[in-house]
Protein backbone atom coordinates (compact mmCIF):
# COMPACT_ATOMS: atom_id res chain seq x y z
CA UNK A 1 0.00 0.00 0.00
CA UNK A 2 1.16 3.56 -0.98
CA UNK A 3 1.49 6.35 1.01
CA UNK A 4 -1.77 8.12 -1.02
CA UNK A 5 -3.43 4.68 -0.38
CA UNK A 6 -3.04 5.35 3.61
CA UNK A 7 -3.87 8.64 3.65
CA UNK A 8 -7.36 7.83 1.84
CA UNK A 9 -7.92 4.27 4.10
CA UNK A 10 -7.65 7.20 7.34
CA UNK A 11 -10.24 9.64 5.43
CA UNK A 12 -12.30 6.78 4.16
CA UNK A 13 -12.68 5.37 8.11
CA UNK A 14 -12.15 8.37 10.04
CA UNK A 15 -14.26 10.83 7.76
CA UNK A 16 -13.97 14.54 8.87
CA UNK A 17 -11.76 14.22 12.00
CA UNK A 18 -8.54 14.24 9.44
CA UNK A 19 -8.45 17.63 8.94
CA UNK A 20 -5.70 17.62 6.47
CA UNK A 21 -3.50 15.38 4.47
CA UNK A 22 -0.50 15.86 2.55
CA UNK A 23 2.66 14.76 0.40
CA UNK A 24 6.36 15.98 0.89
CA UNK A 25 9.26 14.04 -0.68
CA UNK A 26 7.49 10.33 0.21
CA UNK A 27 6.31 11.70 3.38
CA UNK A 28 2.92 11.17 3.70
CA UNK A 29 1.07 12.86 7.12
CA UNK A 30 -2.52 13.49 8.42
CA UNK A 31 -3.80 15.83 10.52
CA UNK A 32 -6.09 14.26 13.35
CA UNK A 33 -8.64 15.98 15.54
CA UNK A 34 -7.68 15.73 18.54
CA UNK A 35 -10.54 13.91 19.98
CA UNK A 36 -10.32 11.35 17.58
CA UNK A 37 -6.29 10.44 17.75
CA UNK A 38 -6.34 7.51 19.91
CA UNK A 39 -9.10 6.01 17.90
CA UNK A 40 -6.63 6.79 14.63
CA UNK A 41 -3.45 5.30 16.28
CA UNK A 42 -5.73 2.41 17.03
CA UNK A 43 -6.77 2.32 13.11
CA UNK A 44 -3.40 2.53 11.81
CA UNK A 45 -2.33 -0.47 14.28
CA UNK A 46 -5.24 -3.24 13.86
CA UNK A 47 -6.51 -2.63 10.66
CA UNK A 48 -4.71 -5.44 8.65
CA UNK A 49 -4.13 -3.20 5.74
CA UNK A 50 -2.17 -1.00 7.58
CA UNK A 51 -0.74 -3.03 9.95
CA UNK A 52 1.47 -0.03 11.77
CA UNK A 53 3.15 -2.12 14.53
CA UNK A 54 5.92 0.33 15.56
CA UNK A 55 5.59 3.61 17.27
CA UNK A 56 9.16 4.76 15.65
CA UNK A 57 8.64 8.03 17.79
CA UNK A 58 6.80 11.12 19.18
CA UNK A 59 7.90 14.46 19.06
CA UNK A 60 6.27 18.00 18.92
CA UNK A 61 6.42 21.20 17.04
CA UNK A 62 6.28 24.93 18.89
CA UNK A 63 4.67 27.31 16.08
CA UNK A 64 5.11 30.32 18.16
CA UNK A 65 7.07 32.47 16.03
CA UNK A 66 6.59 30.16 12.54
CA UNK A 67 5.58 32.80 9.98
CA UNK A 68 1.44 32.32 9.18
CA UNK A 69 0.78 30.21 12.02
CA UNK A 70 0.11 33.23 14.40
CA UNK A 71 -3.64 32.49 14.67
CA UNK A 72 -3.50 28.67 14.37
CA UNK A 73 -2.99 26.32 17.69
CA UNK A 74 0.49 26.62 18.73
CA UNK A 75 1.96 23.50 18.89
CA UNK A 76 1.42 19.85 17.10
CA UNK A 77 1.98 16.79 18.80
CA UNK A 78 3.56 14.34 15.93
CA UNK A 79 3.69 10.51 15.72
CA UNK A 80 5.32 8.69 13.47
CA UNK A 81 4.57 4.99 12.49
CA UNK A 82 6.35 2.29 10.76
CA UNK A 83 4.85 -1.26 9.50
CA UNK A 84 7.47 -3.98 9.37
CA UNK A 85 5.36 -6.52 7.67
CA UNK A 86 4.44 -4.16 4.83
CA UNK A 87 7.00 -1.80 4.87
CA UNK A 88 5.63 1.34 4.96
CA UNK A 89 5.48 4.63 7.44
CA UNK A 90 3.16 7.31 8.18
CA UNK A 91 2.74 10.59 10.13
CA UNK A 92 0.29 11.38 12.32
CA UNK A 93 -0.42 15.38 13.71
CA UNK A 94 -2.70 16.47 16.14
CA UNK A 95 -3.08 20.22 16.59
CA UNK A 96 -2.78 21.39 20.46
CA UNK A 97 -3.43 25.07 21.76
CA UNK A 98 -1.86 26.46 24.19
CA UNK A 99 -4.00 27.30 26.83
CA UNK A 100 -5.05 23.16 26.55
CA UNK A 101 -1.81 21.98 25.71
CA UNK A 102 -3.01 18.21 26.36
CA UNK A 103 -3.58 14.71 24.32
CA UNK A 104 -4.30 11.13 25.25
CA UNK A 105 -2.26 8.78 26.30
CA UNK A 106 -1.05 5.95 23.74
CA UNK A 107 0.54 3.76 26.42
CA UNK A 108 -2.66 1.68 26.12
CA UNK A 109 -1.52 1.33 22.58
CA UNK A 110 2.55 0.77 22.46
CA UNK A 111 3.98 0.46 25.92
CA UNK A 112 7.17 2.43 24.51
CA UNK A 113 4.68 5.91 24.34
CA UNK A 114 5.79 5.87 27.84
CA UNK A 115 8.96 7.15 27.51
CA UNK A 116 8.13 8.74 24.38
CA UNK A 117 5.49 11.18 26.14
CA UNK A 118 7.43 11.99 29.04
CA UNK A 119 10.57 13.62 26.82
CA UNK A 120 7.60 15.52 24.91
CA UNK A 121 5.85 16.55 28.50
CA UNK A 122 9.92 17.28 29.42
CA UNK A 123 10.63 19.78 26.36
CA UNK A 124 7.48 21.09 25.26
CA UNK A 125 4.94 20.85 28.40
CA UNK A 126 2.47 19.13 26.70
CA UNK A 127 0.48 16.86 28.74
CA UNK A 128 -0.58 13.28 28.08
CA UNK A 129 -4.13 12.28 29.35
CA UNK A 130 -4.06 8.92 31.41
CA UNK A 131 -0.38 8.72 31.35
CA UNK A 132 0.64 6.30 34.00
CA UNK A 133 4.03 8.60 35.20
CA UNK A 134 3.94 11.98 33.92
CA UNK A 135 7.32 13.39 35.58
CA UNK A 136 10.57 14.73 33.94
CA UNK A 137 12.78 12.39 31.72
CA UNK A 138 15.39 14.58 30.33
CA UNK A 139 15.75 17.58 33.07
CA UNK A 140 16.20 17.22 36.93
CA UNK A 141 13.15 17.60 38.66
CA UNK A 142 13.91 20.99 40.02
CA UNK A 143 14.35 22.56 36.35
CA UNK A 144 11.47 25.45 35.62
CA UNK A 145 10.21 25.73 32.06
CA UNK A 146 10.64 23.20 29.05
CA UNK A 147 13.64 24.02 27.50
CA UNK A 148 12.24 23.78 23.16
CA UNK A 149 9.39 25.79 23.77
CA UNK A 150 10.13 29.14 21.63
CA UNK A 151 9.66 31.29 24.31
CA UNK A 152 11.98 29.84 26.76
CA UNK A 153 14.64 32.50 27.86
CA UNK A 154 17.83 31.57 26.29
CA UNK A 155 19.59 33.12 29.33
CA UNK A 156 17.71 31.80 32.28
CA UNK A 157 19.76 30.73 35.24
CA UNK A 158 18.28 27.03 36.96
CA UNK A 159 18.25 26.39 40.63
CA UNK A 160 21.62 24.85 41.33
CA UNK A 161 21.64 21.03 42.11
CA UNK A 162 23.93 18.73 44.15
CA UNK A 163 24.64 16.12 45.50
CA UNK A 164 22.58 15.09 48.68
CA UNK A 165 24.96 15.30 51.66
Amino acid sequence: MDGQAILARLRDRLGDRVQETHEFRGDHTAVIARAALIEALALCRDDASLGFDLLVDITAVDYLTFPGREDGPRFEVVYHLYSVAHNHRVRLKARVEQDDATVPTATGLWPIANWLEREVWDMFGIRFEGHPDLRRLLMYEEFVGHPLRKDYPIDRRQPLIGPNV
